[in-house]
């Protein structure tokens, strides 16, 4: 008789255990993650006549699944990575080495540009500190020194245009709230938010640094998300600036210069049936020549184009042609 008591005393308590298990105990209350009445639940795709479909992440986007480089009339033998992509048709028209990681130089400065926008003010006053100095020789400056002020939409125009590492500096100082370090973790968030999963960014100018990398195919969503920005398109897009910034005297400081990208300032000529809207040019010893373009067919439709480890200028903008004639056939 009492092995029988225990054994109902037993039984009891395991179905109590069981009970907190499956429904909670006292007010603690789970929200269970899958509810078959949400819009694009599977149960509603298959038993409800036009139900709603979820959204895949690069349902917009240009994917690459290994390289394309079946036509002979791209000589990209001179360059370590290059792509082009059709934009209104999510389609590839060329990929070589679209995944290696290779140092971005100065095309690096479109992140640094998208974070400037998403995060800043184009009328907010940037001061420069000492964090503008920067001695490595050969490296593209606009002679910013401690104490000088601009707007951010100044320093948006001297970043972009003439690729001035101070301004890229001075962006990244008064963005960051003080804190270059801060914005070059902005820098990585961003990138990671928009699929960039092979980018990883030391600094906002692309002079030479350990773990600072992309790919040819980040670069694309980094420059595809930019150009969703007027200004961003309307500087890329710009021949010349020319404006005034404050000294750290008070004084007027005049600035003046000319687009680097050679199809822009008419050194070089693009396919007939392709317009050149602007891009970003790269140069260091390290990433070689680079380059990235937004460009337009006879029809006003846009592609993004981007080569890596040109040999020389040259190569590269001889090269780009070659791609850029891909357009259209």
């Amino acid at each position: 008789m009492k092995c029988t008591n225990r054994t109902k005393v037993f039984r009891l308590g395991a179905a109590l255990l069981l009970l907190c298990v499956f429904c909670g105990c006292g007010s603690v209350s789970y929200a269970f993650p899958y509810d078959a009445d949400y819009q694009v639940s599977s149960y509603q795709v298959v038993n409800t006549v036009n139900a709603a479909r979820a959204v895949p992440f690069a349902d917009d986007l240009c994917i690459v699944t290994g390289d394309v480089t079946d036509d002979e009339n791209v000589d990209m033998s001179n360059a370590e990575a290059a792509l082009l992509c059709d934009l209104n048709n999510q389609e590839v028209l060329y990929a070589k080495n679209a995944y290696e990681r290779l140092h971005p130089a100065s095309l690096t400065k479109i992140m640094t540009a998208l974070v400037a926008l998403k995060y800043g003010s184009m009328d907010q006053v940037l001061t420069a500190t000492n964090s503008v100095i920067i001695t490595e020789p050969g490296a593209q400056l606009c002679g910013l020194k401690p104490g000088d002020s601009m707007t951010l939409s100044q320093a948006l125009n001297v970043l972009l245009m003439y690729s001035a590492n101070d301004a890229a500096m001075l962006i990244a100082e008064g963005v960051g709230g003080g804190s270059v370090e801060h914005f070059i973790d902005l820098m990585n968030q961003e990138a990671v938010a928009i699929g960039a999963t092979n980018t990883h960014f030391a600094n906002p100018h692309g002079l030479t640094q350990d773990e600072h990398y992309t790919t040819a195919y980040d670069l694309y969503l980094m420059f595809n998300e930019a150009v969703k920005y007027e200004t961003f398109r309307e500087i890329i897009h710009m021949t010349s600036y020319t404006t005034n910034y404050t000294g750290a005297n008070g004084g007027s400081i005049p600035l003046s210069f000319h687009t680097l990208n050679q199809y822009l300032n008419g050194n070089c000529e693009p396919p007939e049936n392709v317009t050149i809207v602007g891009g970003k040019t790269g140069t260091t010893n390290a990433a070689g020549s680079c380059l990235i373009l937004l460009s337009r067919d006879t029809a006003g439709n846009p592609y993004i184009s981007v080569i890596l480890k040109a040999v020389t200028r040259q190569d590269l903008y001889t090269q780009m042609t070659d791609l850029l004639e891909e357009i259209g056939k």
